[in-house]
């Protein structure tokens, strides 16, 4: 049974497009039934090219990639998530998006590499630290028994990923 993942931000166009990137590609190669989606409150409509070219760099088919509401992941037909990662910058104040209804919730916040100082360069750079750090949680959620972990104990596992 695939364990969905939705992973939120205010416009879903950088922080979850990498997360969810990143955690399809981790999933496949790891041969694990689990499936990332990304979405937005507020989508913006458009991804930051920075975020495309940070997961393309690192081998991620970016082809299927776009910004949308998490509305086209309510109602009837669509999948249920298992886990809710929230990772907009509630340190820089950012609104972060509550999805009612999962049973596991994370939050794991990150600041907006698209504010990164230093031009082009420093946003390349700020845009591939993120996708790191994603990647680094990611794969620890991917060593979890995620399939068959009670709700506390995935939301226990995941706090506890959040603190590295």
């Amino acid at each position: 049974m695939t364990v969905n993942v939705l992973i939120l931000c205010t416009h879903n166009s950088a922080r979850s497009v990498l997360a969810e990137g990143m955690l399809n590609q981790l999933a496949r190669k790891a041969g694990r039934d689990v499936r990332a989606h990304s979405a937005g409150s507020a989508p913006s409509g458009r991804l930051n090219p920075f975020a495309l070219e940070a997961l393309a760099n690192a081998g991620v088919d970016v082809s299927a990639c776009r910004s949308k509401s998490w509305d086209e992941f309510v109602g009837e037909g669509k999948p249920a998530m298992r886990i809710v990662i929230t990772v907009c910058d509630s340190a820089a104040q950012e609104t972060c998006p509550y999805w009612p209804g999962s049973p596991v919730q994370v939050h794991w916040g990150y600041p907006d590499p698209s504010n990164a100082p230093g031009g082009d360069e420093g946003k390349r750079v700020a845009f591939e630290l993120t996708r790191q750090a994603l990647a680094y949680r990611l794969v620890q959620l991917l060593a979890l028994p995620i399939e068959t972990m009670a709700d506390t104990e995935l939301q226990a596992a995941l706090a506890a990923i959040s603190e590295s």
